[in-house]
């Protein structure tokens, strides 16, 4: 029973982590497909950004984009390693 539990508890948080993005459409959002991805990471759990990152620059000119921030699969494995020394990284991707 208690092996049914944990990994229940287990399959539940991967559930839940995967479903942590937020995604913002500019204009009418996207139309041709074409996507520029780039990560931003953070220090100390998330309140001190290390690096910028452009996303009217990723979008080179467009009017109409989407903007999607998320913690996808290679975040979280690289967060296990970095989260010690609390760097969190979050991927960002640009949809034309």
């Amino acid at each position: 029973m208690k092996k049914i539990a944990v990994l229940f508890l287990i399959l539940l948080l991967v559930v839940l982590i995967g479903c942590e993005a937020h995604i913002h459409k500019i204009g009418v959002g996207a139309k041709e497909g074409k996507m520029k991805q780039a990560r931003q990471w953070y220090a100390l759990w998330g309140l001190a950004p290390l690096n910028q990152i452009d996303t009217r620059d990723m979008a080179d000119d467009a009017t109409d984009y989407e903007i999607k921030t998320e913690k996808a699969a290679l975040d979280i494995i690289l967060n296990i390693f970095t989260g010690w020394i609390t760097v969190y990284s979050r991927t960002i991707t640009v949809t034309k």
